[in-house]
């Protein structure tokens, strides 16, 4: 919280404030989200494989590249945190962050999700959002972020002085480590930031702090992406619940989330981009 301004402002303050803004990182260059392409992709789709996530825990899943997958309220309102890998090269991780910068706080239909640098690839594209309908509330709250970056012990240990180990983050690390055969120390190394699936959240009108409230998310609601490479997936559903009360703890009613993953037929996913986006060279002009 920041505290009262401790000087007074210039006779041109307001002239300063209203200057217009602009957007960073424009996307008006980037291919544009064909959702007749990926209709006709996603019309005949074969369940090939299904994972469920306990609540306060985490699961791994794959995704081979050209194939759907969802993620699913399968049981009551229930947050989940995503981790994704390139499944062939763990260096290549989701990167919230630069998400964040091209498609905004919070992420639907159509926006990608983007690999970290110096790879820059589009991981999965959302191709379905039963949660679409929600938009933003009147405290300027919305579902699916990229802003938060998962609940963790350290921040835990910080704020509360206790020790609590079913954090999303601790969850990842010991399902990557079971996954991988990594150790715990090493697997904890590859645990980044997260899309925080169903979860809905913003930024305080005032403060300008990051909140959360009750998830609006019911039994079958879903979101839906298409693997624009192999991926290794991991899955927390977080230990607050709909995180309508509580970050992280036992005392929030938690419920278990179950991935889903889709074969397409072969001849609808001619003409899906599938990372076909040129990429930097990497010489930094030398």
């Amino acid at each position: 919280m920041k505290l009262s301004p401790q000087n007074s402002p210039p006779s041109d303050a307001a002239e300063r404030r209203s200057i217009r803004p602009v957007v960073c990182y424009p996307i008006d260059n980037l291919p544009a989200f064909d959702s007749a392409l990926y209709g006709r992709a996603r019309q005949e789709l074969t369940l090939i494989h299904e994972v469920f996530v306990q609540p306060r825990d985490a699961a791994t899943f794959e995704v081979p590249s050209g194939h759907f997958f969802r993620i699913v309220c399968s049981d009551g309102s229930q947050v989940g945190d995503l981790n994704l890998w390139n499944a062939n090269d763990l260096g290549e991780r989701f990167f919230s962050g630069k998400t964040r910068a091209l498609h905004g706080t919070h992420v639907s239909v159509g926006d990608r999700l983007w690999s970290n640098l110096p790879h820059l690839r589009p991981m999965a594209t959302i191709t379905q959002d039963t949660l679409d309908w929600y938009g933003w509330d009147g405290d300027g709250g919305s579902v699916h972020d990229v802003i938060g970056t998962r609940c963790d012990p350290y921040t835990n240990k910080l704020l509360n002085g206790t020790d609590y180990h079913h954090c999303c983050h601790s969850n990842f690390t010991r399902a990557l480590a079971a996954k991988t055969g990594l150790a715990l120390d090493e697997a904890e190394k590859h645990v980044h930031d997260v899309l925080n699936v169903f979860m809905c959240t913003g930024f305080t009108a005032d403060t300008h702090q990051y909140f959360m409230k009750a998830s609006p998310a019911r039994t079958g609601d879903y979101l839906e992406f298409f693997a624009e490479m192999d991926l290794l997936g991991a899955l927390s559903a977080c230990p607050g619940g709909d995180c309508g009360t509580s970050h992280s703890s036992e005392e929030a009613r938690c419920f278990p989330l179950r991935v889903e993953v889709y074969k397409a037929k072969a001849e609808a996913l001619a003409g899906l981009p599938m990372s076909a986006l040129p990429a930097y060279s990497g010489s930094h002009g030398v």
